[in-house]
């Protein structure tokens, strides 16, 4: 037996499959306390998230030395439309006594401040932020919420908004996040199982075995936070949940599929098993080493948030590779044919696929290849015009929820009646001393801003804040903090630094866009070369390649064009782009290597041309039923109600969609038709004569 047999024979021999089942059984009783405490070690401050060089986060450490905590300004508004009465005034200082001795208040409490036009009022309470991020500021926020419309007299309308309020509403929309996610993918799974194998019983092994891989994964990430530094934050550990089951589930429904059509050949199950594992083993670890290899890409970005996504996914791909190439042929072999009931596959039976819709739709495409990539490359590129609507300059707080939440509707009744960036201002950081003064007339004098306020010196430094003119999210704002920092840079041994949540947005937007310059590039490289190992080849590698950026252009023209004219969304989060780049590119190349391997395997028998057909009909079903099944729980994002995670799960859903039933089955097989043998260059194949049926 060679060394791939034997390796391929370890989870699935007949003493084996007990030790394999054994360990995993361990392994999650193990894996399953560890793995419920990832929420606990999240990191949700706004350092793990920002590039760790920029200007906003240094001044967010100097800060450090004038407020002991993170803190975020909550803003409490109050708002009465024929103007507030003396009764408003009172009830308003009334709370903010309240929230000074509220916990996680520190800091004095500023206000309430009646606005020029004496129709509202607003009151700036700092909230302790702590080491868990926005986690602390919802119990206060609420509590605020509380307090000021229980102590409001009738027709006074009360909102808690500014930095501190948006947060905690964004962690009331991270709320539940695991358990929402989970509960929804493993509903979409188990239906799209039972139609893929049109089984009672089948679909509840690679579901197991995904659920499992889930646990350990979790645990895993969960022991390197609290032990190892590893940053995870809600989006992370949400991300992990749909990567973790979709592409576990993929990676099942590629074994299990040629584990029945293996079935066919061999009399004894844990035979038919061995051979599965070897024939698909190699593609199943060239498509995880595809995905792996792309997410620890994002180890070069600048944004914390971007590579800190990297080692979490990558983990969770690996532990999903190991369950289903271990456990999931246990489970399999351990329970025998009776599994595929009602459509058992016994020994010696023809092989559906080989005569099945995909073999025909194969033969329509290999009769005429050249006029069906043509025509199909055409419409793809077509698709890529919806680029002109793509936005991916940030979103605002009132852009970032589907809905509308408290903090929003605040924001714009703050916007109406104060100086737009109050509630927000920037944050200067200078030497203390001579440059002070001329540090504040700087920025006092810098169109767009609208007011400063007093400095606090220690140890030798000054901070004082500053008042953007424009709300704090505009694009006029950001315009604003170039400005500041330009005038403030100027002043001769001050070593001033402008920071403040606007300052946030502007540097993580630049940062963003970076990581796109780099990233994108650097993982093309990457799994070019994967795939150059893989199928020996170099032509398949640049066509293949070829194929998934169009798709990916023209998936995100189509979520482009229905974002702006269909949802109207404001606009894109600066990462976006980039997320669904490596999303797409790193799973969507998986269904070109289940295909390819295939036809590989295929040509070397029967010639290229009817090889693509042969591997088209092995492959086509399992594949869109793959592709079904990732889609669906990427589109499971969109639950969340949250702009930023709704486009990345319909771009990547959709992304997944157009590679499984439009590039990989008809693009990629109409050109690997065309080009016949020239395919297989420089390798041996490309050196067979071809068949006379392969010569035009």
């Amino acid at each position: 037996m060679s060394s791939g047999r034997r390796w391929s024979a370890l989870p699935c021999g007949r003493r084996r499959k007990w030790v394999v089942l054994a360990l995993w059984l361990v392994l999650l009783l193990a894996a399953a306390p560890p793995a419920g405490k990832l929420m606990g070690v999240e990191d949700n401050q706004a350092s793990s998230w920002l590039p760790a060089n920029a200007e906003s986060t240094r001044v967010q450490e100097a800060q450090r030395r004038f407020q002991p905590v993170d803190t975020a300004e909550a803003v409490v508004v109050y708002q009465r439309s024929g103007g507030v009465t003396a009764e408003d005034r009172a009830a308003a200082a009334r709370d903010a006594e309240s929230f000074a001795g509220a916990p996680h208040v520190v800091g004095p409490v500023v206000g309430p401040a009646v606005s020029a036009d004496g129709q509202a009022m607003q009151t700036v309470v700092p909230v302790e932020v702590g080491t868990t991020g926005w986690n602390n500021l919802k119990p206060a926020v609420d509590s605020m919420r509380a307090t000021a419309a229980a102590d409001a007299p009738p027709g006074l309308v009360t909102h808690v908004t500014g930095p501190g309020g948006i947060a905690a509403d964004q962690a009331k929309a991270f709320e539940g996040i695991d358990s929402t996610l989970l509960f929804a993918t493993v509903g979409v799974v188990v239906v799209l199982l039972l139609l893929t194998y049109r089984s009672p019983v089948l679909w509840l092994l690679p579901l197991l075995s995904a659920g499992a891989a889930l646990t350990v994964a979790e645990a895993v990430v969960y022991l390197l936070a609290k032990h190892a530094g590893l940053t995870v934050n809600a989006q992370s550990a949400g991300i992990l949940i749909v990567l973790v089951l979709g592409a576990g589930t993929d990676y099942a429904l590629l074994l299990t599929a040629r584990y029945r059509e293996e079935l066919r050949r061999h009399q004894d199950r844990h035979e038919a098993m061995a051979a599965a594992l070897h024939r698909a083993g190699p593609a199943v670890l060239a498509s995880s080493a595809t995905v792996v290899a792309s997410m620890l890409c994002l180890l070069v970005a600048e944004m914390n948030s971007t590579r800190g996504l990297g080692p979490v996914c990558a983990i969770g791909v690996v532990v999903a590779l190991l369950a289903m190439l271990t456990l999931l042929p246990a489970l399999l072999v351990t329970v025998g044919r009776w599994v595929f009931w009602p459509v058992r596959p016994g020994y010696g039976t023809p092989e559906p696929t080989r005569t099945g819709r995909w073999a025909r739709i194969g033969g329509w495409i290999t009769d005429r290849p050249r006029k069906v990539w043509i025509a199909t490359a055409l419409a793809l590129a077509a698709c890529t015009a919806g680029l002109v609507s793509l936005d991916a300059t940030g979103l605002s707080a009132a852009g970032s929820f589907t809905g509308t939440p408290d903090s929003v509707t605040g924001q714009q009744v703050l916007a109406a009646h104060f100086p737009g960036g109050t509630g927000a201002p920037l944050s200067v950081i200078s030497n203390a001393g001579p440059p002070l003064d001329a540090v504040r007339q700087a920025a006092a004098s810098t169109p767009g801003i609208a007011g400063i306020g007093p400095a606090e010196v220690r140890g030798g430094e000054a901070f004082f804040p500053a008042t953007l003119a424009d709300a704090p999210d505009s694009a006029a704002a950001r315009a604003t903090v170039d400005r500041v920092r330009t005038a403030v840079h100027a002043v001769p041994g001050a070593n001033a630094q402008v920071g403040g949540p606007t300052a946030v947005v502007l540097d993580a937007g630049r940062a963003a866009a970076r990581d796109n310059r780099v990233i994108i590039p650097l993982v093309l490289a990457v799994v070019l070369l994967i795939l150059a190992a893989l199928l020996r080849a170099v032509v398949a590698p640049l066509v293949l390649i070829a194929t998934v950026v169009l798709s990916y252009a023209a998936a995100l023209g189509i979520s482009a064009f229905f974002f702006a004219h269909v949802f109207h969304f404001e606009g894109q989060d600066p990462a976006f782009p980039l997320f669904v780049f490596v999303f797409l590119v790193a799973l969507g190349i998986d269904y070109n290597i289940f295909l390819m391997t295939r036809v590989r395997e295929e040509s070397a028998h029967l010639g290229t041309r009817r090889g693509a057909v042969a591997g088209l009909a092995a492959t086509g079903g399992v594949i869109t039923s793959a592709g079904l099944v990732l889609a669906a729980t990427f589109a499971v994002l969109g639950t969340l109600p949250l702009v930023g995670f709704a486009e990345i799960g319909f771009a990547v859903a959709l992304g997944v969609l157009l590679d499984t039933l439009v590039v990989r089955s008809v693009l990629v097989t109409a050109l690997t038709a065309d080009l016949t043998h020239h395919m297989w260059w420089p390798g041996q194949l490309s050196h067979e004569r071809p068949l006379a049926a392969e010569v035009d």
